[in-house]
């Protein structure tokens, strides 16, 4: 519960029960402030975050940060559970995801890549304890040949699980771990010595006794252990010139009660003298008539003082940006060079500040600089022709910029022109856009289009009702929603899009309506039904001109939507439009698609004493087009023939194909052919046929009577045996290559002898792929799995059916791209 929800109801005991509350509040700020400090530590990374569960176990919310701007961030404040983002996948599996530079995480997760494209390293490691995932640790390095650093995933393992047991403390104690906040930005110390010094003094005026600590006598020159408490001594070390000066200061804070920023200047220990600043005041337990002493500091800012002078005096323009990128110096030639005074520079983003650069291409470069830790430059363009060229160099504190005067790139023959008036897109709302579109593109069926919206807006919008209705008779039809009551839409099915309630006048004017409070909402549609939310943005759903639908989104909190919101939203709401239209036409042609692949699959398998065989099958989970998975079991006199194979690809053409392959594999068996020489046919009847896809089989033809088996493969992971013991292993036999690359490719057989007892598992690749760990770690997964299973021996006629659920759960990933293919067959 919110702090402003124990404001609203206060009762006699809630005060006591407040403090608890927000000492655990406060212990888990510390928890992850710590676990993050220590990971950067010992890890050498430059950034890191803490990802909480929300709630409703929907989200990953981003609760800590150090090192990376959260501007930066804004994209992934809160990740999609579910969602194919390595935070998720870490959380999901329990497994560390690591991704070495950009490369990898185009290739493992390009929807990472659309909203963060630059260049860096990163680890993230599962925040548990037991079988409880509170969340995930992520660090980041500056991209190199190496990666990850060597030792990083151990230290990391090390910090999350400390984290994990502080967290079940806390939860044990009866406390919630769960985000009920804004993300705590934690303060790295820089690496470079403070450039001011600060001693303390308390002087009594009267008596002339000094009191001060140590650092105020090193700024003095007088070693601590020498002073002899005398303001006297200290006058000493005071430039001849200044005591006048000084004397007058001291009289005059007596009576004005405060010394502000006084210069002296303070002789070093080879008597140099340097300025310092006294600040003092009289203590306020002193009477009117008690003004004796002052107490106050001394500062010691020459390093700063004589760093900024150096800067000052270079002739080319040298200015700092704060992480955030807002600038927090510029030189005079910074002034000088862009024509800008330094007053409208300071405390704004370069981006804003000057109209030039509003392109998001330059913003861009600081982003890239940041979360890349590497230097970049880039020229950009003065109307009416002046060019600067720009450097910027990154640690995780911020950015030094310079900037110099420069010719026009080669090629370049127009002049620059003003950029044209109206309000900027940031990046960041840009990367919100390219994320959804990136989703929806993988999105093909109604249902995969309205979990991508489910997936990628709430918890970007921290929302927590989502509502999709489409349009079909001029009426609304509710196709999704998330968060709503039971039965609370109910009332709204089959509305007619004339009707006056919000979502079928959003889409009646083609215009979105936002409403920031139940005030507005009510007072505009009066006796509209309510749930518990408290800020709702109604979207038309608009496709090539003509309605869709509508999009609903509700929030538990009153919100002001910026500008930058109102806009964005409207933008996914063009992008859901278009996606459910593609996809309807999809889901118009996917029932007659499925339809003939699982027709091409076997309807029941063969039945014969001491074997047992189950089988399964699992099409995609993203995307409507038919896969080219298959499994055959085949009798032939004293031999049982177990075929598994997949043909390349997603379609029509591949299930066709894979139909003609499972024929010519059961036609070749069938006429008594070794396992060998009918993967060599249907090799040549491929290549015949030249489809223009590939294929991989494996064929295992197991004689019951005496366990003799024969393995033969094609380019197809290795089966998986589980011995009556149960030690299991994955058979990496020997093999030849797919079927319908080399027209004469030889496929050896490999011989050995099953024990009664033994189960053997083949499989096709969507089983064991996960984009977070290589395809052996799959396999091995699918092994140690089978290894550990339970009732394998049970005689039972379900047994392997039971059996394959289990794999499918255990091993399989519920966001899988590809086709699952499995079948188990026991022995004896």
């Amino acid at each position: 519960m919110r702090d402003g929800a124990w404001a609203a109801r206060p009762e006699p005991h809630r005060p006591r029960e407040l403090d608890a509350s927000a000492r655990a509040a406060h212990e888990r700020e510390a928890l992850l402030a710590t676990a993050v400090r220590k990971a950067l530590g010992s890890t050498e990374a430059y950034g890191g975050m803490v990802y909480l569960r929300s709630q409703d176990r929907r989200s990953l919310v981003l609760c800590t940060i150090a090192g990376v701007p959260l501007s930066l961030i804004s994209a992934f404040r809160r990740v999609a559970a579910a969602g194919p983002l390595p935070v998720a996948v870490s959380y999901r599996t329990g497994r560390t995801v690591t991704l070495s530079d950009t490369e990898d995480t185009m290739r493992r997760f390009p929807q990472l890549a659309v909203g963060m494209p630059y260049d860096f390293a990163s680890a993230c490691v599962p925040v548990t304890v037991g079988e409880e995932r509170y969340g995930v640790l992520s660090v980041l390095w500056p991209a190199s040949a190496e990666g990850v650093p060597e030792g990083a995933r151990r230290h990391l393992r090390t910090v999350a699980n400390r984290l994990a047991a502080g967290l079940a403390a806390l939860e044990a104690d009866g406390h919630r771990v769960e985000p009920n906040g804004d993300t705590a930005v934690v303060e790295l110390v820089p690496a470079s010595p403070p450039t001011t010094r600060i001693g303390l003094f308390d002087w009594n005026v009267a008596t002339g006794a000094l009191s001060a600590d140590d650092q105020f006598c090193e700024i003095f020159g007088i070693d601590p252990a020498d002073f002899d408490g005398r303001v006297a001594t200290l006058t000493t070390r005071i430039a001849p010139g200044d005591l006048p000066d000084f004397r007058a200061t001291a009289r005059s804070a007596l009576d004005e009660g405060r010394m502000l920023a006084a210069r002296v200047r303070v002789l070093d220990r080879d008597g140099h003298p340097y300025p310092v600043e006294l600040w003092g005041r009289v203590p306020e337990s002193a009477g009117p008539d008690g003004r004796t002493h002052l107490v106050g500091a001394v500062l010691d800012t020459r390093t700063g003082t004589a760093a900024a002078a150096a800067v000052e005096r270079l002739r080319e323009g040298v200015f700092s940006l704060d992480p955030d990128g807002r600038i927090t110096y510029a030189n005079r030639s910074v002034e000088l060079l862009l024509n800008t005074r330094r007053e409208d520079l300071l405390g704004h983003h370069p981006w804003e500040a000057l109209d030039w650069l509003s392109d998001p291409v330059y913003e861009n470069r600081y982003r890239a600089a940041m979360l890349s830790q590497q230097p970049t430059a880039f020229l950009a363009a003065r109307p009416p022709g002046d060019w600067f060229a720009f450097s910027l160099y990154p640690d995780a504190h911020g950015v030094t910029g310079r900037v110099v005067a420069a010719e026009p790139p080669a090629g370049v023959t127009e002049p620059p022109t003003e950029p044209p008036p109206g309000a900027r897109t940031g990046v960041g709302a840009m990367y919100h856009l390219l994320q959804l579109a990136s989703a929806l593109s993988e999105a093909v069926t109604v249902r995969e289009v309205c979990r991508a919206v489910a997936d990628q807006i709430l918890p970007a919008f921290g929302g927590q009702e989502l509502a999709i209705y489409a349009v079909r008779d001029k009426r609304l039809h509710l196709i999704s929603q998330t968060g709503y009551p039971d039965g609370f839409l109910d009332r709204f099915e089959g509305t007619a899009t004339s009707a006056r309630i919000p979502g079928a006048e959003a889409l009646s004017t083609g215009t979105p309506i936002f409403f920031e409070s139940v005030h507005q909402l009510a007072a505009a549609y009066p006796g509209i039904a309510l749930d518990e939310m408290r800020a709702w943005a109604f979207l038309p759903l608009i496709a090539s001109g003509h309605p869709v639908g509508s999009c609903i989104l509700g929030f538990d909190e009153a919100r002001a939507f910026t500008l930058e919101d109102r806009g964005l939203l409207t933008g996914l709401g063009g992008f859901i439009a278009q996606a459910l239209e593609r996809a309807r036409l999809y889901d118009a042609e996917f029932a007659l698609a499925r339809g003939l692949q699982q027709a091409l699959l076997p309807h029941r398998l063969p039945r014969l004493d001491g074997i047992r065989i189950a089988a399964r099958y699992l099409p995609g989970t993203q995307g409507m087009e038919i896969g080219g998975d298959w499994y055959d079991a085949i009798v032939t006199g004293r031999h049982l023939t177990l075929v598994i194979g997949d043909v390349e690809g997603h379609s029509v053409g591949a299930a066709a194909t894979m139909g003609q392959l499972r024929s010519a594999v059961r036609a070749f068996t069938t006429g008594g052919h070794p396992p060998d020489e009918v993967l060599a046919r249907t090799n040549q009847l491929l290549v015949d046929l030249d489809p223009g896809l590939l294929a991989s089989c494996c064929l295992v033809r197991l004689t019951p009577d005496d366990g003799a088996t024969l393995i033969a493969r094609a380019g197809h992971l290795p089966p998986v045996l589980r011995h009556p013991g149960g030690r299991t292993e994955a058979l990496y036999v020997a093999g030849g290559p797919l079927l319908g690359v080399e027209p004469r490719a030889d496929y050896p057989v490999t011989e050995l002898r099953l024990d009664r007892g033994s189960v053997l598992a083949l499989y096709t690749d969507g089983l064991v792929e996960d984009p977070a760990v290589a395809i052996d770690e799959g396999v091995d997964r699918l092994r140690a799995a089978l290894a550990h299973a339970a009732g394998v021996t049970d005689p039972a006629e379900d047994a392997m059916d039971q059996l394959a659920e289990r794999l499918l759960h255990d091993v399989g990933s519920t966001h899988r791209v590809d086709d699952v293919a499995l079948l188990l067959t026991a022995y004896g």
